[in-house]
C-alpha cells in the first residue's frame, strides 16, 4: 500500500488502435495481482460530452457503468480485466472539461480573468485526473490518454501530464508511450523511425517517455531495443515488446514476460513481487482448450463492426471458458434477413442472440429471426431491443395483433406493446437522458431467470427509453409469454420468458456489461449451456 497515490500515464503515437486500453488493463492486472489497489481512467479528446450520442460506426459500443455513465468501450476492458466497477470519474472527455470550465466562468468563479487553455483547461484536466487518486481508494491510478501525440485535440492533455509530473515530483508519475514498429516486407526489416518521431513529438510538448511499449508483428532483436533506447532516451529494459497475440487475454502474461510491471514499479519506487495470476491463467487455459463448440448467431445491424458489440463478444468468451466450450459467434445482419432466407441463415445455429440497438433499420429482420427460433425451439436470448422484438413478434404472430409495434418505430401504432417510459415523455435532449445504470429487478421464483441467478433480487445495468407496455401483460401471460422479472419500485417488466420453449429469455437490461474474467455472467453461461444441450439433441 502507498501513502500517496502514484500516477501512470499511457500515451499513444504513430497510429490509433494500437491497443492502449489493453496495455493499460494488462499492466493494471499485473499490479493488482501484487496487492496494489488499482483503477484506470480514460481521457477522450473529442468534444462530445460522452459517447452516448455517437453512432457505433464512429465509436464502437457505448459502455454503461453502475452509476449510469455512458462511457468509452475501453472501460469495459478495465472492468473485465480487474473485476472492479468503474464510474463517471473513469471517463473524461474534452466536452465535459470545457463544459465545466464554461459553467464556472458563467458563475463568475474566475473573478473576471480571461479564461484560457492554460491554466484553466489544463487545471480542470489535472483536477479530473486526481479525483480517483484523492478518494483514498487506490494506490495507483492509470490514465489512458486517447488519440495520438501530435493531435491538436490531445495537446491540453499532454500539457496537463507535463504539469502533473512537475507538481507531484519525482517517482510519483510514470509515462508509458505506446508506439508502432512497422515491418516493411519489401526491405524485410522492422523500422524504428516512426517511433523515434513519435517520441520526439512527445518531447516537444515537454514530456519524456519513461517506458516504450512497441507494438510489432515480429520479435524485436536486442540490437533494435538498444537502438530505440539510445535514440528515445529510455533505459534498455524500458523498451517493451508488445507482439501480436492470439487473444487479448494473453497480453498480461506477455507483459509479465517483458518485465513491464517491474520497470513501472521501479520507476515509482514501489515494491515488486511475483504476480499471482493463478486464476487468470486457469481462465486462459480453459479458453484455449475447449472440449466442445457451439455456433451462436448474433443478429444486429452493426455486425460488420466487431467493436459495436464488444461486451457481448467478450461475455461469450467468459461463459465459453467457464463451460469449456468454444463459442463461435456468427454475425448476421438483420437488414438482410427475410422469411425467404431465414432457414438458410439460422437453421444450422445452436443458439440466437438478438442484439440491442436503436431505430427502425433492420427491425423486421430481427422480428423474423425471433419467429424462426421460437417456432423451432432454438435457444434464444434477447437483450434490450432484442427483448422488445420478442414481445412484438409474439404480439403479431401469437396474439394476432398484426399491427403491434414499438412507438419508437411507429408513433401511431394502434397496439403499442412497447411504449415510451413515462419518465421519458417530456425529455427533449438526447444525451445522458435515458434510463441508465444499475436498477433492481425482482425475480419470479418460477422461470429460467430465477434458476440462473439463484436469487430473488438482482441488479443489472440499463440503457433504454422504451419499455414493455404493462397494459398488455395479461394478454401475453394468457397466451404463454410470461414476464418473470420486475423493477420493485416501478413495476417495469425487465424479463420475459416462454416456458413451453426449452430456453427462451428476453431481458430489458444489458447483462454483458457485468461479465468479467473472474465472474462470467450467469445468463451467458446458462445460454451457452442451453446451446450445447440443443446441439447434442440435434
Amino acid at each position: 500500500m502507498t501513502t500517496n497515490p502514484k500516477y501512470i500515464f499511457v500515451t499513444g503515437g504513430v497510429s490509433s488502435s494500437l491497443g492502449k486500453g489493453i496495455i493499460a488493463a494488462s499492466l493494471a492486472k499485473l499490479l493488482q495481482s501484487q496487492g496494489y489497489r488499482i483503477t484506470i481512467q480514460k481521457l477522450d479528446p473529442y468534444i462530445n460530452i460522452d459517447p452516448g450520442t455517437l453512432n457505433p460506426y464512429e465509436h464502437g459500443e457505448c459502455y454503461v457503468t453502475d452509476d449510469g455513465a455512458e462511457t468509452d468501450l475501453d472501460l469495459g476492458h478495465y472492468e473485465r480485466f480487474l473485476n472492479v466497477p468503474t464510474s463517471q470519474a473513469n471517463n473524461v472527455t474534452t466536452g465535459r472539461i470545457y463544459q465545466s470550465v464554461i459553467d464556472k466562468e458563467r458563475r463568475g468563479e474566475f473573478l473576471g480573468k480571461t479564461v484560457q487553455v492554460i491554466p484553466h483547461i489544463t487545471d480542470e484536466i489535472k483536477r479530473r485526473i486526481q479525483i480517483l487518486g484523492n478518494s483514498g481508494d487506490y494506490d495507483i491510478v492509470i490514465t489512458e490518454i486517447g488519440g495520438t501525440v501530435g493531435d491538436i485535440e490531445s495537446l491540453p492533455y499532454i500539457e496537463a501530464v507535463r504539469q502533473l509530473e512537475w507538481d507531484l515530483g519525482e517517482h510519483n508519475t510514470c509515462v508509458i508511450h505506446l508506439t508502432l514498429v512497422p515491418y516493411l516486407s519489401a526491405a524485410g526489416e522492422l523500422k524504428t523511425k516512426p517511433t523515434q518521431h513519435s517520441v520526439k513529438t512527445l518531447m516537444e510538448s515537454g514530456v519524456q517517455a519513461d517506458i516504450l511499449v512497441c507494438r510489432t508483428e515480429h520479435p524485436l532483436s536486442e540490437g533494435l531495443k538498444t537502438k530505440l533506447a539510445r535514440f528515445c532516451n529510455v533505459k534498455k529494459e524500458a523498451v517493451i515488446e508488445s507482439i501480436d497475440a492470439s487473444t487479448i487475454y494473453d497480453v498480461p502474461n506477455l507483459m509479465l514476460h517483458e518485465g513491464l510491471d517491474k520497470v513501472v514499479l521501479n520507476q515509482l519506487q514501489l515494491k515488486s513481487d511475483v504476480p499471482n495470476l493463478e486464476r487468470w491463467n486457469e481462465f486462459v487455459k480453459r479458453h484455449k482448450n475447449p472440449k466442445s463448440e457451439v455456433t451462436i448467431g448474433l443478429i444486429g445491424k452493426y455486425v460488420e463492426l466487431q467493436d459495436s458489440y464488444k461486451s457481448i463478444l467478450e461475455a461469450f468468451i467468459h461463459a465459453g471458458a467457464e463451460k469449456e466450450v468454444k463459442v463461435i459467434v456468427e454475425p448476421i445482419h438483420s437488414e438482410y434477413l427475410s422469411e425467404s432466407n431465414i432457414e438458410f441463415k439460422l437453421g444450422h445455429l445452436d443458439g440466437v442472440l438478438v442484439a440491442p440497438g436503436f431505430g427502425e433499420r433492420g427491425i423486421e429482420g430481427k422480428i423474423d429471426a425471433v419467429k424462426f427460433v421460437r417456432e423451432n425451439n432454438i435457444p434464444f436470448l434477447g437483450i434490450c431491443l432484442g427483448m422488445q422484438m420478442a414481445v412484438i413478434e409474439y404480439a403479431r404472430n401469437v396474439l394476432n395483433l398484426k399491427d403491434a409495434n414499438s412507438v419508437e418505430m411507429d408513433e401511431k401504432t394502434p397496439n403499442p406493446v412497447i411504449n415510451l417510459m413515462e419518465s421519458q415523455k417530456n425529455v427533449v435532449n438526447k444525451g445522458g437522458t435515458m434510463r441508465l445504470g444499475t436498477w433492481d429487478c425482482k425475480l419470479e421464483t418460477k422461470g429460467i431467470a430465477h434458476k440462473v441467478y439463484q436469487s430473488e433480487m438482482i441488479t443489472e445495468r440499463h440503457r433504454h427509453r422504451f419499455e414493455f407496455n404493462s397494459a398488455y401483460k395479461a394478454q401475453f401471460e394468457n397466451a404463454g409469454l410470461i414476464p418473470t422479472g420486475f423493477n420493485p419500485d416501478t413495476g417495469l417488466v425487465e424479463i420475459v420468458e416462454i416456458p413451453e420453449n426449452d430456453w427462451f429469455v428476453g431481458v430489458q437490461y444489458h447483462p454483458e456489461y457485468k461479465s468479467t474474467v473472474s465472474n462470467p455472467h450467469p445468463l451467458f453461461v446458462a445460454f451457452v449451456s442451453a446451446a450445447l444441450k440443443y446441439k447434442k439433441k440435434k
